[in-house]
Formats: C-alpha cells, sequence, structure tokens
C-alpha cells in the first residue's frame, strides 16, 4: 500500500526514468535521480552514473543497484542528518529485485521520504506532500512517524538536541491532529450539504404540493376558514413549513460556522508549519555543532591509537632478534619439508598412475561379470526351455499310447463286425434266417435283451458325453494351472540363477579382501608407503559391494520364501486334479474292460459259427493309414526333441567354457594386482617373465557345469 502511495509521490519529481508501478522502482534508476534531486551535494553526479540503467530482467543487477541506493541512503542518515535507524529493519533487496514485493519496497521509499522531508528543500518537499490526497497524505504521515519513533540520535550531543526533537515531534503530532480534525470537519461539512440539499429538495416539493393544494382550495372553499378540512390541512402544512424553514436556517448557520472554524484550523496548520520550519532550523545549527565535536573527540581518539601504536612498535623492536633466530629455525625446516613434500608427490604420481590402471581392470572385471550373467541366465532360460519341451515329449508319449488303445479297439470292433456280416451271410444263403427278421441286421443284439440293449447304448452315449465334457474342464483347469506352475518355476529359475550369481560375486569379493588384507598385512612394516592408502580404500570399497551383493541375496530369499507357498498350493491342486483325472480313467479302463469282455462273448459266439473271416475291409485299411501317421509324427517329435536337447548341451558347454575363461582372466587380473603393488617387495634382479611364471603357477579352479542328456 505504502509502496504505492510513494511511487505516487515519487512521479512527482519528474524523473527520467518511469516510476508508475513497483516494477519500475525495483531498477533503482528513478530512486537514485530523485534521490539526486532531493540533495545533490551528497548524492552527485558521479554516484548516479554509477547506477546501470539498462537492466531489463537481470535481478542481479537490480540488487546491486538497490545495494548502492540504500548504502548511500544508511551513510546519508548518519552522517549528514546524525540520525541513527538501527532499530528500523531495513529492506529485503533480494526480495526486492527478485520477487518485487512490495513491503520491503514500500521500507525503501520510507527511508527516501525521510531524506526528502529533512533535506535542506524540505519545506518544498512538505508543501507537495499537503498538495496530495488526503488518503495519501495519511498514509505519508503515517510512514514519517514510524521512521521518527525507530529512529536514535547518536549519544553524542543527546543533551543538545533532544529538545528540538521533542519540540518537531510534538509539532509532527499537532499537525497530525489538525489535519485528522480538518478531515473530520470537511467530512461532517459534506454531510451537512447532504443534509440540506435533501431539505431543500423536500421544501420544494411541500412547496409544489401547497401550490397544487391551494389551486384546488381555491376551487372548492376558502382556507381562511379553519373548520373546513382544507383550512385545517392548510394551517397545518403552513406550521410544517414554518418549521422546515426554521430548521433550514438553523443549518446554514452551523454550516457557517463550521466553516469558520476550519479557516482558523488552517491558520493555526500554517503558523504550525511556521514554527516547525524554525525548530528544524535550530535542529540543523545543532547537528553542525555536533558533527565539529564528533571531529574533535575523533582526533583526540586517533591521538591516543598512535601513542599506543608507538608503544607497541618499540616493544616489537625489542622482540625483533628473537623472531629473526627463529626466522632461520623456520627456514630450515621449511627446506626439509619441501623435500619431503616432492618425495611425497612423486609417490602420489606412481599411486595415481595404478589407480587409473586399477579402475581399468575393474571396468573389465565388471564388463565380464556383466558378460557372464547374461549367459547364465540365458543358460536358464534354455533349461526352462528344454523342461517345457521333454513335458510335452511326454504328453506326446501319452497322446501316442492313447492313439495305440484306440487302434486296438477299433481293430476288435472291425473283427466283430467282420464275424456279424460273415456270420449273417452265411446264415442268409443257408436260408435258416428270412431277409426281414431282426437278426438280419446284428446277430450280436440277441444275445442281449431289447430294453437292456437299449438301455445300454442310452447309458453308454451319456458316459462318453459327460466323459467328454469332464475330461474338456478338467483339460482347461489343468492347462491353467500348469501355466500358473510354469510361470512360478520359471521365476524361480530366474532367481535361483540370480542368487547363484549374488553368491558367486560374494565368494569373489571375499577373495579379493583377504588378498588386500594379506597386502595390506605385508606392507605395515612401511608406514610411509603411499599405497596403503589406496588398499584400505578399495577395501572399504569391496565391503560396501559385498554388503549390497548381501542384501540382495537376502531379498531374493525373501522373494523366494513369498513364492514358495503360492508354488506348494498350485502344486497340491495340480496333484489333486491329476488324481481325479486319474481315478477317472482308471473307471474309464475298468468300463472298457467289462465291454471288451462282452465283445469278447459276442467274439466267441461269432466265431463258433463262422470260424473263416473275411479279409480286411477299406476302413481298416484307413485306420491302418492313420495309425501309420500318427507313428511317423511321434517320430518327427522325438528326433527334434533330441536335437533340442544336442543344443541345450552344446550351449551349457559354451556357457561352462565362458565362465571358466572369464573366472582365468579375473584371477590373473587380481594377481597381476596384486604383484605390482608388491612389486617393491620383491628382489630387485626378479624379471617379468619369473613374475609371469609365478602367477601361471598360482592354483586355478575351475568351474564345470554337468550337463546329461537323455534319449
Amino acid at each position: 500500500m505504502f509502496a504505492v502511495f510513494s511511487a505516487t509521490q515519487l512521479q512527482t519529481f519528474n524523473t527520467p526514468a518511469p516510476c508508475r508501478t513497483v516494477e519500475d522502482l525495483t531498477t533503482g534508476a528513478a530512486i537514485s535521480q530523485a534521490l539526486h534531486q532531493i540533495d545533490p551535494a551528497w548524492f552527485t553526479d558521479g554516484w548516479l552514473s554509477r547506477i546501470k540503467t539498462d537492466v531489463e530482467d537481470n535481478w542481479r543487477l537490480k540488487m546491486s543497484n538497490l545495494k548502492k541506493i540504500l548504502q548511500m541512503v544508511v551513510d546519508y542518515y548518519n552522517e549528514v542528518l546524525a540520525q541513527e535507524i538501527s532499530d528500523f529493519t531495513l529492506p529485503d533487496l533480494v526480495k526486492v529485485a527478485e520477487h518485487s514485493n512490495p513491503v520491503e519496497m514500500g521500507r525503501l521509499l520510507q527511508l527516501v521520504l525521510g531524506c526528502a522531508v529533512r533535506c535542506e528543500r524540505k519545506q518544498e518537499y512538505i508543501q507537495i506532500i499537503m498538495t496530495l490526497e488526503e488518503s495519501v497524505q495519511h498514509v505519508v504521515m503515517t510512514a514519517i512517524q514510524e521512521l521518527l519513533s525507530k529512529e536514535t540520535t547518536a549519544p553524542f550531543g543527546a543533551e543538545l538536541s533532544g529538545d528540538l526533537e521533542q519540540q518537531l515531534k510534538k509539532a509532527l503530532e499537532d499537525l497530525t491532529e489538525l489535519l485528522a480534525e480538518k478531515e473530520a470537519l470537511s467530512q461532517r461539512c459534506e454531510e451537512l450539504d447532504i443534509q440540506v440539499a435533501a431539505l431543500q429538495e423536500e421544501r420544494n416539493s411541500l412547496l409544489a404540493e401547497n401550490d397544487v393544494l391551494t389551486d384546488r382550495a381555491n376551487q372548492l372553499d376558502t382556507f381562511d376558514d379553519p373548520s373546513t378540512p382544507s383550512g385545517r390541512k392548510h394551517s397545518q402544512l403552513q406550521q410544517q413549513l414554518e418549521t422546515l424553514q426554521e430548521e433550514n436556517f438553523r443549518l446554514e448557520a452551523a454550516k457557517d460556522d463550521y466553516r469558520i472554524h476550519c479557516e482558523e484550523l488552517e491558520k493555526q496548520l500554517i503558523e504550525v508549519q511556521h514554527r516547525n520550519d524554525e525548530l528544524t532550523s535550530l535542529a540543523e545549527e545543532s547537528r553542525a555543532l555536533k558533527d565539529e565535536l564528533d571531529v574533535l573527540r575523533n582526533c583526540s581518539d586517533r591521538v591516543v591509537m598512535l601513542e599506543a601504536s608507538v608503544e607497541t612498535y618499540k616493544r616489537k623492536l625489542e622482540n625483533l632478534g628473537d623472531l629473526k633466530r627463529q626466522m632461520k629455525l623456520l627456514e630450515e625446516n621449511n627446506m626439509t619439508y619441501m623435500q619431503n613434500t616432492v618425495s611425497l608427490e612423486e609417490e602420489l604420481r606412481k599411486a595415481n598412475a595404478a589407480r587409473a590402471q586399477l579402475e581399468t581392470y575393474k571396468r573389465q572385471v565388471q564388463e565380464l561379470h556383466r558378460k557372464l550373467s547374461e549367459e547364465t541366465r540365458r543358460a536358464d532360460n534354455l533349461a526352462f526351455e528344454m523342461k517345457k519341451l521333454e513335458e510335452k515329449h511326454e504328453l506326446v508319449m501319452k497322446e501316442k499310447e492313447r492313439i495305440i488303445i484306440e487302434r486296438d479297439s477299433l481293430k476288435e470292433i472291425n473283427e466283430e463286425l467282420r464275424c456279424t456280416q460273415a456270420q449273417q451271410h452265411q446264415l442268409s444263403q443257408a436260408g435258416m434266417l428270412p431277409s426281414g427278421s431282426p437278426s438280419h441286421d446284428n446277430l450280436a443284439a440277441e444275445l442281449i435283451p431289447i430294453e437292456y440293449r437299449e438301455k445300454f447304448i442310452r447309458l453308454q452315449h451319456e458316459n462318453k458325453m459327460l466323459r467328454v465334457q469332464q475330461e474338456e474342464y478338467e483339460r482347461e483347469k489343468i492347462a491353467a494351472l500348469q501355466a500358473q506352475l510354469e510361470e512360478a518355476h520359471k521365476t524361480r529359475s530366474e532367481l535361483d540363477t540370480e542368487n547363484r550369481l549374488s553368491r558367486e560375486r560374494i565368494s569373489e569379493l571375499q577373495q579379493q579382501i583377504e588378498d588386500l588384507q594379506k597386502a595390506l598385512q605385508s606392507q605395515a612394516a612401511k608406514p610411509d608407503d603411499v599405497s596403503v592408502k589406496p588398499c584400505k580404500y578399495s577395501i572399504c570399497f569391496l565391503r560396501v559391494q559385498l554388503n549390497e551383493a548381501q542384501d540382495e541375496i537376502m531379498k531374493k530369499k525373501e522373494l523366494l520364501e513369498d513364492l514358495q507357498p503360492d508354488n506348494t498350493q498350485t502344486s497340491s491342486k495340480v496333484e489333486e486334479l491329476m488324481a481325479a483325472l486319474k481315478k477317472k480313467d482308471d473307471d474309464m479302463r475298468a468300463m472298457e474292460e467289462r465291454y471288451k469282455m462282452y465283445l469278447e462273448k459276442a467274439r466267441n459266439v461269432i466265431r463258433a459259427l463262422d470260424p473263416k473271416l473275411n479279409p480286411a475291409t477299406a476302413e481298416i485299411q484307413a485306420l491302418r493309414n492313420q495309425l501309420a501317421d500318427r507313428d511317423k509324427q511321434i517320430v518327427n517329435l522325438e528326433r527334434q526333441c533330441e536335437q533340442a536337447r544336442l543344443r541345450e548341451y552344446e550351449e551349457k558347454l559354451i556357457v561352462t567354457a565362458w565362465y571358466n575363461k572369464s573366472l582365468n582372466f579375473q584371477k590373473l587380473a587380481i594377481e597381476s594386482r596384486l604383484g605390482g603393488r608388491s612389486s617393491s617387495v620383491l628382489s630387485p634382479g626378479q624379471s617379468f617373465l619369473s613374475q609371469q611364471r609365478q602367477v601361471s603357477n598360482a592354483p586355478r579352479q575351475t568351474i564345470a557345469v554337468s550337463a546329461t542328456t537323455s534319449k
């Protein structure tokens, strides 16, 4: 609020820079130009030229300009006005420059306003303030009072200017009270003017109504007779009119009194302003005297300080001989330290070179570990696919067995049909059976009563339909559970693979830690060796990696434990369904055996009647062709399964060879690093080839993956 009013007041300076909004003021150009107009002797042209005008949206340049302005204003208060503003909260320039905070900008403009009302041209600026709107005047006076309440004079000379300051504050308070009283009187005058206007309008309306009523009364009867209604009305209106006229006269008299009182208050205000100017001039004289006294006191303090400095220099000259001897000793120590520093820098360069080589080896080892992990996962995936192919092969074998059983049953049915046809043919040739008898169609049907035969056929059909439905439902359910089980097995195999790789990584890290600890123990006798510190860093890094790997293994174990109940539950469901399916298969086999027994009895009867059978029909030949095609398909599937098993075996061998090779390379890298670190311990006569022979003679452990093929 104050920032907006101060921006309005700042426009009265007619600065070249724009100052309509808070954003325009954040550049500092308009404020600096206004300060230059307030006091050109203090805010000089040289200082004004240091304020950058082309800052645009760069808040750092804005902040630099505002810092210069604030520092110059504070110095103006302290040195020119001899006022300390320690109790006044200084504005936060970061908020002003970066966010255009109106509150902080108001504080800065409040300080500028204080400079304006205390400078040599203060009377001119006070007159400008008096010409502003009353709301703006009220805000400006509030800001001046707040600034005066938080200003404190310097402790020196307080007894000279205390009375003047009190008189100045009292004059400002009187001025504020007079302004408030003037505002209240002007508001009261406006209210009275409004009331007079309303009464005048009411009087005019009553006069108009009186004229109308007079005309009507002239037409009806006379107003002089008080006994008539119009006469009574006329007398009442006349009394009301007289009352309103008296009230109007009274209000006009009160208005004149208030106007006279307002003029008297304005005269008193002018007198108070003249008195304020006189007190201000006296305060300036007291400030000038106080400045001279400050200069004299500063000179006396400086004389005391110079005398103390002379005494100090005398004591220092006495201690100069001791300092020279100490300086010689320090120079000798410095030479020794420089030699030690050169040697340590040389060792540090060697250690940095070894560290760079170590980082290269680390990256190579990490790349090999990554490739090994990928190959291991691929091998596990292939093993899982192989297991699925074996399960498919088992299903194909079961299907083959079922087809063979179906083929045998079809052969038996075919033989029964041939026997029946042959028997019927012989009976028809012998004339034993008429052509229209029921046994001419089916000889075996005569062995069973008609009711039982129909019931047997109906039950057989229903049993077949129920069996097909039950098999389809159980097959779908088993397929869904089998898919879930395969997914769980696959997830478990992947987690097992990651767990195994993590364990291998842990074992390698533990081996590296042991090797590094041995190297540290061997180098413990040399405390000045620079390579001890990188080894410690390597041990710490490997321990961190070991802890991370152990945490990862624990997480994988928890995940396996979470998957284990689901896997167990799915396996139990699959086992229950397999048991139910097995029970159904047993029931079907029992029914087939009974059916075969009945067919065998019928076959025996037919064979007893006609031992000679006809050759195989075309239908039996078609069934045989189908069985041959099924056999070929089974052979092809077995061949594909065997090829897949061989490919899996080859991939496992490749993975095993790759893993052994990478492990050998890793061990060689570790041994070469350890050999490079302990090169200072080896004898000078040992050559590179002897070191390589020692590395090649080190024990190596290879890991072989067992792979078996089942045909």
